[in-house]
């Protein structure tokens, strides 16, 4: 094309679009480029839906229990499409919402498959993944296939669900997250392999419409990204309502049989157990999208899987750029978001700061919900760092008292000698709010001092993280 860009972004998932309105804003001239839908996993298959689900869910769940709170609630139950329809519409309204975006900021969408053939210089060919929702078929390339050049390409292509060998997903007894968030009815049981973030929502979600659930896990402890003692009153948590749970669990082999699924599971004492479920998730985490994009052939490094990057973004290619899950762990839709505004502003010649991914918080909305953000204890004390620790229950709250939520815990861990917030951890009512405040604290470098002479407004759980804060140096007011 005669016209060159100024910034060409391949994916058009919560990195990439972000990416494309940021280069807008500062001037640039920006194309996207999409094979499938705009707003990304995050918005059609991931974080969005699963949110309207798992909302869903909670209320009815309330519903349940309405007794306790001195009300009544009879004949109640759920209609499981009404529930899948609401979580696809609300998809369907965020992928709307991303395109109305690209034309607010002027940015051209380029729908296909996107190779890059030389630095500055990628091909755009037809989608062989089309879709028919939550936007419909992918639309027809309003620009033309063909190449397109850019002084700068970003590239955005994020991950898809693993898959083992030999238990590969088949959209009808095995199932990855996107069977799992529109079920065609309701299985009566159903095993999970894997307890990440991803494992465990759709473990609660089930749970929470009557499915008996278990989870195989192949590590000591469900959530393994999470300090273990947080980690152990979640599982205390969701077996209290009926999840059960295999640690340090393999699963062998999966048999498809009339009705549901056989799992063998290999457990570490050498015996093995066979779990029995209508349905199977395969929850083992995700692979980044960096095959046919043409990396080999330009020369991208990759090691693990993803794309090597720098703090800002840039691969050893000059010119090109990767942000997201393509990148690298943690693979998270704010980190995604928050990388892309890095990246551009470096290519804009802005001074900015690089990623620290030890302030990149995780949430997992289960119930209860569970988030985190720093280092867990057990790393504190790994790198040699001498640490105080601080804890508070929500038994101790009024206001999870008052909400019926007094199950819950915020720990915070601080360095001995200087103060510093080394890393803050939740599980509890509400907690995926709450997080943020901890986040803001470690990013403007707030010792244990300020905090304690932060002003937490009352009744709110918010105070569990100012007592959790006193505790660790002796001070606790409430318990």
């Amino acid at each position: 094309m005669a016209d060159q860009y100024d910034l060409l972004v391949i994916g058009a998932g919560p990195g990439g679009y972000v990416a494309a309105i940021r280069g807008a804003q500062l001037g640039m001239k920006v194309g996207i480029v999409e094979r499938e839908h705009m707003a990304g996993i995050c918005s059609n298959w991931g974080c969005i839906p699963t949110k309207a689900l798992l909302r869903s869910a909670e209320i009815y769940g309330h519903m349940s229990h309405a007794k306790d709170y001195g009300l009544t609630a009879e004949k109640f139950g759920f209609d499981l499409d009404g529930v899948v329809k609401r979580s696809r519409a609300i998809a369907a309204q965020m992928n709307n919402g991303v395109q109305f975006l690209m034309k607010k900021n002027k940015i051209d969408i380029i729908w296909g498959e996107a190779v890059i053939t030389a630095p500055g210089e990628v091909k755009v060919g037809p989608s062989k993944k089309p879709v028919v929702e939550p936007q419909g078929p992918v639309p027809k390339n309003p620009l033309g296939e063909g190449t397109y050049k850019a002084r700068n390409i970003i590239v955005a292509t994020g991950a898809r669900p693993r898959v083992l060998p030999g238990i590969e997903p088949d959209g009808d007894k095995i199932w990855t997250y996107f069977e799992a968030l529109k079920p065609a009815s309701m299985p009566k049981s159903l095993v999970v392999m894997g307890s990440g973030a991803i494992g465990i929502e759709f473990a609660s979600f089930y749970r929470s419409l009557g499915a008996e659930v278990t989870v195989i896990e192949l590590l000591p402890q469900i959530l393994p990204v999470e300090d273990a003692e947080i980690s152990a009153l979640a599982r205390k948590r969701l077996e209290k309502r009926g999840i059960k749970f295999l640690t340090e669990a393999k699963v062998a082999k999966v048999d498809k049989t009339g009705d549901g699924v056989v799992a063998h599971v290999e457990l570490k004492d050498g015996s093995k157990q066979e779990i029995r479920g209508d349905k199977l998730i395969s929850a083992v985490g995700v692979q980044c999208n960096i095959e046919g994009i043409g990396l080999e052939a330009v020369g991208v490094k990759t090691e693990r899987g993803a794309i090597v990057i720098d703090e800002y973004g840039a691969t050893n290619v000059k010119g090109i750029w990767a942000i997201g899950d393509v990148a690298g762990p943690p693979m998270l839709a704010h980190k995604a978001e928050h990388e892309a505004v890095i990246t551009v502003e470096k290519i804009a010649g802005l001074n900015v700061h690089g990623l620290d991914r030890r302030k990149v918080p995780g949430c997992t909305y289960c119930e209860p919900q569970v988030a985190s953000v720093g280092l867990t204890e057990a790393k504190a004390k790994e790198l040699g760092r001498e640490i105080k620790v601080g804890r508070f229950p929500f038994v101790g709250n009024g206001k999870a008292i008052a909400l019926g939520e007094p199950d819950g815990l915020v720990k915070t861990i601080f360095d001995a000698k200087t103060g510093e917030l080394l890393g803050a951890h939740m599980v509890g009512a509400e907690v995926t709010e709450l997080i943020q405040g901890f986040v803001v604290a470690m990013n403007l470098e707030t010792t244990e001092e300020e905090l304690m002479h932060t002003i937490f407004p009352h009744p709110t759980l918010s105070e569990t993280m100012k007592e959790s804060v006193l505790d660790a140096y002796g001070r606790a007011l409430n318990i």
